[in-house]
């Protein structure tokens, strides 16, 4: 069992007017979770085949406690969609063959990305494994202090009109620990209905040194526990009320074989690139478009905002880059 850090308090998205206080303190009073962060305990890798109330066929992969209260963790094979359910509400399964070989989107992922050859840079899935008619855009949140690109958010949650615009957003826990108003942002834009956002797993610290040479650099450095850089970013994604994806995205696109192993052992496939835009690569469809949305890369977000106001642009769900 890998012990967690302490989740840190999100405040509530202010509402300064009457109603908005009364109905804020009914939250606080009736809401499970709504005003405070969950404490995630007993969390554990697992590798289960269940099913839920509507006969959904599931694979749980963690399971936990959210403020004592028994939960998993589980990706429907077909689609890569995730959810955070009441261990109650799903029932086991029994399977003669391992849920992780079975003839499934999720499994060939995981196949697919998780095995040699092996790359330093950029490995694992980069665009769409077949032809799509847009785009995927991915935004990373490493650790940083500088402004968040609040625009950039706000100009692609207005391609919806009406409906939410999906992003993949590769997170870092340290972003998320000192940067509480955003995150708030986020969700309330996500319960607006104008984006529809996956977590992508991207390590808790996203250790870096720009005197290192890569092959000992990020989730390579010396002394890094990458098992627990990924397992503690889910816990605090849980605590938040956010569901992580069965995605992740390597920090700095830096990996090796170990790393690769360890992922599929987690069910997560990587995620890279062909239009990370702030080095000059020009998306395609099918591309994952990467810019960083936490103040580090500017140039990708001013390349992005054209982009984002072409009258045909589609952007697309990012479970939805691997067939059916």
């Amino acid at each position: 069992m890998i012990k967690k850090r302490d989740p840190r308090r999100t405040p509530l998205m202010q509402n300064r007017s009457p109603l908005g206080l009364i109905l804020t303190l009914l939250l606080l009073l009736f809401c499970d979770g709504a005003g405070h962060a969950a404490r995630i305990t007993d969390y554990l890798v697992i590798r289960q085949p269940v099913s839920d109330q509507a006969g959904r066929e599931l694979l749980a992969i963690r399971s936990f406690n959210s403020d004592g209260m028994a939960r998993l963790l589980v990706v429907d094979p077909a689609t890569l969609l995730s959810y955070d359910l009441p261990a109650c509400s799903t029932s086991l399964r029994v399977e003669s063959d391992d849920p992780a070989v079975a003839p499934t989107p999720l499994a060939r992922a995981l196949q697919r990305y998780n095995s040699a050859p092996y790359r330093l840079q950029n490995g694992g899935a980069i665009r769409a494994e077949t032809e799509v008619d847009g785009f995927f855009l991915t935004v990373d949140l490493c650790p940083s202090k500088r402004p968040f690109e609040r625009g950039m958010f706000d100009a692609a949650g207005a391609l919806g009109k009406g409906f939410p615009v999906p992003v993949a957003v590769a997170v870092s826990g340290l972003w998320l620990e000192s940067h509480p108003e955003e995150v708030s942002y986020l969700k309330g834009e996500i319960a607006a209905g104008r984006l529809a956002v996956t977590w992508v797993n991207h390590s808790r610290n996203h250790h870096y040194d720009s005197k290192a040479p890569l092959e000992r650099n990020f989730l390579l450095a010396p002394g890094t526990d990458h098992l627990n850089e990924m397992i503690e970013l889910e816990q605090q994604l849980l605590a938040l009320g956010l569901v992580p994806s069965p995605f992740f995205r390597f920090p700095g696109l830096v990996s090796d074989p170990a790393i690769l192993t360890s992922l599929r052992e987690l069910s997560l496939i990587p995620i890279g690139s062909d239009a990370w835009l702030a080095k000059g690569e020009t998306p395609r469809p099918g591309s994952f478009i990467l810019v960083h949305g936490n103040g580090n890369e500017p140039k990708g977000v001013s390349l992005l905002m054209p982009i984002l106001k072409e009258k045909d642009l589609r952007l697309l769900p990012l479970p939805a880059a691997f067939g059916s």
